[in-house]
């Protein structure tokens, strides 16, 4: 991959000190000049201490689909933050540190530049967080950017607090003073003073968390509960923040297990509803998961995933979930999963599953994972998307209502509690139409093959919108989720591959996967150990991949060993 049209900046160091936040407001800079952007982190399962850093890779020229192996730059905040991080530096890169922390080192390292920027921070009587600024300003010095952008960012970000942000502005432009000294000397990426934005494009820099609940509330989202659990807790903290401005309910109950039964009962009223949570969260959740089934209320379930099992890697990433999402619950009921690989559809997909819960009052799965839902892109702005109107009933039938009435597409009209002249049941246990209990053997298949015949249509829906294909070859790339984008990234320069991304996992598109993969030599990756995309293929097509490559330490690929393995069966 060439390295000269973009540049990758690491921040590191111990956990707390503001490092992600920093990473974002570098990422934000350098948005505003015009660069494609992308940034993503790992930290450590510790409320304070232990190490943590942040990637930000950016690039005039071409989109940033993910991190890469070697940086340019890094802002080294500690000394232990120097010596983990030296071995990722490119052949010209730098290490920005204090010079307290370089003072051991500094002799045998060139590629360190030691600053005072604890001595600075004390005597401007600054907090210890606010070394970032000057931080941030030493690089955007070194690259030769505009001074202007970052202090307008900084009155946007500390909006109401003068004394916070003019001090924030001081400290970055000290750095920048110092980083202009070094400007002629870094050989590496400069950013371009031409492509300035004006404030008109319309680009977002997002993570896919934020995607998801901007999503889900484009499709009217009225009812969100969750218990908090890395990485999915972010989905929390957002709607949480904006729920009095976008007129919704947000509420952290004491369990998983609550907060599920809570949304769906917040939807048999008929708000529409949706809970976030991972694994281990979505393990409580089975239970109820069922009961949404069984009584035909839609919800929409996120489940953000990370390493297992148990509590696994609580911060880290994984794809390990699938076929648990796909088989979850005790016996057999039509459910949806949906699984985005980048923030923008993430964004349409919260949206089209909501609306494909209510519409065919099934549960829906949005299965997104750690690398995803924190890392950040720069994407089009989203589209205005809307609501789809479900089947529901006004009629005043003077009694109870045939909710589960029998119906050529298994779909039965809606009614509400609260409707007049109609009465509500629903019941858990099996049912007759009109939700009273039966174990009658007629009436049991009658309702089982009502609610299976919703699968007729969901698989039409599959077969349209189940998958992404970009490009064209003889060698076809299968995966999905978030590894998409670091496939993206390792095919960059490479021709004679075909990228096909799987998005409905269930019902699963297997004619039209057929159709891209047919006489191709096939090739699937994905971030787990045992090849759970691979077992629906050759489930579903009865097709054996011909090469599989496969990641399950926690973290997610590097573009430059899926390039290698790739160009390994180009060769061939």
């Amino acid at each position: 991959m060439e390295t000269s049209k973009n540049l990758s900046v690491l921040i590191a160091g111990p956990a707390g000190a503001g490092i992600f936040s920093s990473s974002v407001t570098l990422g934000k800079i350098f948005l505003r000049h015009g660069l494609n952007v992308f940034i993503t982190n790992e930290y450590p399962s510790l409320i304070r201490g232990g190490h943590q850093w942040a990637q930000v890779r950016a690039s005039l020229e071409e989109t940033v689909f993910s991190h890469q192996k070697k940086v340019d730059i890094v802002l080294a905040l500690d000394k232990p933050s120097i010596e983990k991080h030296t071995a990722s530096l490119k052949t010209n890169g730098i290490i920005i540190c204090d010079e307290e922390d370089a003072s051991s080192l500094a002799k045998n390292n060139v590629q360190i530049r030691a600053f005072p920027l604890r001595k600075i921070v004390k005597e401007m009587n600054a907090p210890s967080v606010a070394i970032n600024s000057i931080g941030l300003g030493i690089i955007v010095g070194i690259l030769n950017g505009n001074i202007e952008i970052a202090e307008k960012l900084y009155d946007e970000q500390f909006r109401g607090k003068k004394e916070t942000a003019d001090l924030n502005k001081q400290l970055f432009k000290m750095g920048y003073e110092y980083g202009k000294e070094l400007s002629n000397s870094f050989q590496g990426y400069k950013l371009p003073q031409q492509a300035i934005c004006s404030g008109n494009e319309k680009r977002l820099l997002i993570d896919g968390n934020t995607a998801v609940a901007l999503g889900a509330l484009s499709a009217g989202l009225t009812f969100f509960a969750s218990y908090p659990m890395t990485p999915a807790s972010p989905i929390l903290h957002f709607l949480a923040e904006i729920q009095k401005e976008v007129g919704i309910v947000v509420f952290q109950p004491e369990s998983e297990i609550a907060a599920i039964n809570m949304a769906i009962g917040a939807a048999y009223a008929g708000a529409r509803s949706m809970v976030a949570t991972s694994g281990g969260g979505f393990s409580l959740m089975v239970e109820a998961l069922g009961q949404a089934a069984m009584t035909e209320t839609p919800i929409l379930i996120v489940e953000v995933q990370r390493p297992g099992p148990s509590t696994g890697l609580p911060t880290h990433t994984a794809q390990g979930d699938l076929r648990f999402v796909i088989h979850a619950s005790q016996g057999e009921f039509p459910r949806v999963v949906l699984a985005p690989g980048d923030p923008y559809q993430a964004y349409v997909l919260a949206n089209r599953g909501l609306n494909i819960a209510w519409k065919y009052q099934v549960p829906v799965i949005l299965l997104s994972d750690k690398y995803l839902g924190e890392s950040y892109w720069t994407v089009p702005d989203f589209p205005e998307l809307g609501i789809e109107e479900p089947k529901i009933s006004r009629e005043n039938v003077g009694g109870f209502f045939p909710r589960y009435k029998v119906t050529e597409d298994g779909v039965s009209p809606l009614v509400f509690p609260g409707t007049a002249g109609s009465l509500v049941y629903a019941n858990t246990s099996e049912h007759d139409e009109y939700g009273f209990g039966t174990i009658e053997p007629s009436k049991v298949k009658e309702m089982q093959d009502k609610r299976l015949r919703k699968y007729r249509l969901l698989r039409e829906e599959a077969e349209k919108h189940g998958i992404e294909t970009i490009g064209d070859g003889d060698i076809v790339v299968v995966t999905w989720g978030s590894t998409k984008q670091v496939v993206l990234e390792a095919l960059k320069g490479v021709s004679g591959v075909k990228l096909v991304q799987v998005i409905w996992m269930e019902p699963f598109p297997k004619n039209k996967l057929l159709s891209e993969i047919k006489d191709k030599r096939l090739l699937v990756i994905e971030n787990n150990s045992t090849g759970q995309l691979a077992s629906l293929i050759r489930e579903n097509l009865f097709r054996e991949p011909d090469g599989l490559l496969l990641k399950y330490d926690g973290r997610q690929f590097f573009p430059e060993d899926i390039q290698l393995w790739i160009n390994s069966y180009l060769e061939r």
